[in-house]
């Protein structure tokens, strides 16, 4: 790989995957993006010489930029929801599925934005591309015994804030569907009853709207206060599970990624920001 055409074409022959690990280490599909065409233009400037491992270098390179961005972040607010990536419940043909590549569960996402900055791109890099601690070590500035704790710690924490979800879509739907009829219903009772006693609600709107609610009956009487929006509702996967999209007059007002565990709602994911929301892909929903 001599000069920069060669590079161009490998860059974007993996700018899928290259999209995905920003999107990761991000949150942010708008961000990703940028951090793309910035890691590009750094390529582009000082064109490399012969790589052994172009893809392996492509990633840390985007990956080191993302860290700069993560490290000059103002402090996260307890209620931001990450870019959902939203696809129809129906399947996609082969050519759509590349469209929805970055689908990850937003409770994973969640969970990511209470990690470091250098213990994020430790465990993204690592433990979700593969990438050996010897190539992570440089970036974080750490030995690659030190990166592999960083790691390990990281996987900790993310494995307590993020449980293992209902794999099941067909499992999922008969949840979000139960829920959806209790809401219009003004049924609190069965909202209650399809909620886990710890559930959580995350809504971001757009500081200072933004909001966490927690407990399975203050989460209840959430939905009950929206409930005039409950008509408007669609299923679709959101982030690879199913979710619930707010479509009033075709224009989107909510998207709510959601986590079952053991046929309960553990965690609701909203996302009600309208600058963000504008910005969004919103494929064709069902009912």
């Amino acid at each position: 790989m001599n000069g920069t055409e060669p590079l161009a074409e490998r860059f974007q022959e993996q700018r899928a995957r290259l999209r995905a690990v920003a999107y990761r280490l991000l949150g942010s599909l708008s961000e990703a993006e940028e951090a793309l065409q910035e890691a590009w233009a750094g390529l582009s400037r000082n064109a490399p010489g012969e790589l052994p491992d172009p893809d392996g270098r492509l990633v840390t390179v985007v990956g080191r930029v993302c860290l700069d961005r993560l490290r000059s972040r103002a402090g996260r607010r307890d209620t931001f929801v990450p870019d959902p990536v939203i696809a129809p419940l129906s399947p996609a043909d082969p050519e759509q599925e590349v469209l929805y590549a970055d689908a990850v569960g937003l409770a994973l996402l969640v969970a990511l934005e209470g990690l470091e900055p250098e213990e994020r791109l430790a465990f993204v890099l690592h433990d979700l591309f593969a990438v050996p601690f010897d190539d992570l070590a440089p970036v974080v500035e750490r030995t690659p015994a030190a990166t592999r704790q960083l790691a390990g710690r990281a996987r900790r924490r993310v494995r307590k804030a993020a449980p293992a979800a209902e794999p099941d879509p067909d499992r999922q739907r008969e949840v979000l569907e139960a829920f959806l009829a209790a809401a219009r219903a003004g049924d609190l009772e069965a909202l209650v009853a399809v909620l886990h006693p710890d559930a959580v609600l995350r809504a971001d709107s757009g500081a200072p709207a933004s909001r966490s609610v927690r407990g399975a009956r203050a989460v209840a009487e959430q939905a009950i206060g929206f409930r005039q929006f409950t008509d408007c509702a669609r299923l679709a996967l959101v982030n690879g599970e199913v979710g619930i999209v707010n479509l009033p007059e075709g224009r989107p007002l909510s998207v709510a990624g959601v986590t079952v565990v053991e046929g309960r709602i553990v965690a609701l994911h909203l996302l009600a920001d309208p600058e963000r929301l504008a910005r969004l892909d919103l494929p064709g929903t069902a009912r």
